[in-house]
């Protein structure tokens, strides 16, 4: 089974559109419709964003080894803070990283 087919799969199993799916994961639906179909690779966001949307195994996704699904759940926090980024500007996606930058030195002075 490719690639290809193990993201169909994933996204049969939850009886998702491709233009739903590709919704969840903030995807343009026609990019997502020629990945799905081998007209063109998935590249390591999509991989991302399917694994941590959907709690699937990253390595099952590329290589077909061990489960469909990871058996620990994913922190879904990281999935909402993509999703935030994924709709805002590019002057707020810099105002975050920055934010980002003063809230990590904050907590590395606290240690």
């Amino acid at each position: 089974m490719s690639i290809h087919d193990r993201l169909k799969q994933v996204r049969k199993h939850f009886k998702l559109s491709i233009r739903d799916f590709s919704k969840e994961i903030h995807y343009s639906h026609s990019v997502y419709g020629q990945v799905e179909y081998g007209n063109r690779e998935p590249n390591d966001r999509i991989l991302q964003l399917i694994s941590s949307k959907f709690n699937v195994n990253l390595d099952w996704i590329v290589t077909g080894k061990g489960e469909m699904f990871d058996p620990q759940p994913k922190d879904m926090r990281l999935e909402k803070i993509l999703e935030i980024y994924n709709t805002i500007d590019q002057t707020l996606k810099d105002c975050l990283l920055e934010q980002s930058k003063i809230l990590l030195k904050i907590y590395k002075a606290k240690k």
